[in-house]
């Protein structure tokens, strides 16, 4: 098996039209229990809210920012393909995603994890689920495992960021 290395992998914008691809990810990665299900007609909803990464014209990784309220935004379903993980591109993704975030005007933004190291690694804090609220009350309470679910809630202040950054980066490499 050989691995691509993570300067050969694209992170930009997904299409409508990927929708089937990122359900996939999502689907695979749940199946392994790391990950909530989503069903393909709410990812096709929002699959301009994701990022891609793609190697070789394939998405191999995805992450949504979902927005909770006018200052915060989510960090949803980061899937990297098994034979991609331990690249650096979640982490990739995940910066790209903090800063969509601070160039849509959130000023914070969050994820739940089943891994918070991950997540502290690039800088978020656990908080009490009961800081987000907006996220409470947007899908944890519709969630059959609403209170049980293992999850940790994870948190980071976004800092603004300079007209001077805001164009192109989302096309390198």
């Amino acid at each position: 098996m050989t691995r691509t290395p993570s300067h050969e992998v694209l992170i930009r914008e997904a299409q409508p039209g990927e929708a089937v691809d990122i359900h996939a990810l999502i689907e695979a990665r749940g199946l392994e229990g790391h990950l909530l299900a989503r069903d393909l007609p709410e990812v096709t909803l929002h699959a301009t809210r994701f990022l891609v990464a793609t190697a070789d014209d394939r998405i191999v990784a995805c992450g949504e920012l979902a927005p909770l309220s006018p200052s915060l935004a989510e960090i949803r379903s980061l899937v990297v393909a098994a034979r991609y993980q331990g690249l650096g591109i979640g982490r990739r993704l995940t910066s790209e995603l903090r800063r969509k975030a601070r160039l849509d005007g959130f000023s914070r933004i969050c994820a739940f994890a089943h891994q918070p190291a991950y997540f502290a690694r690039m800088g978020f804090s656990i908080v009490p689920h009961g800081w987000l609220p907006e996220k409470i009350g947007l899908d944890c309470v519709t969630c059959p495992l609403f209170r049980h679910c293992g999850q940790v809630a994870m948190l980071d202040d976004l800092q603004p960021i300079g007209k001077s950054h805001a164009r192109g980066a989302l096309a390198h490499a």
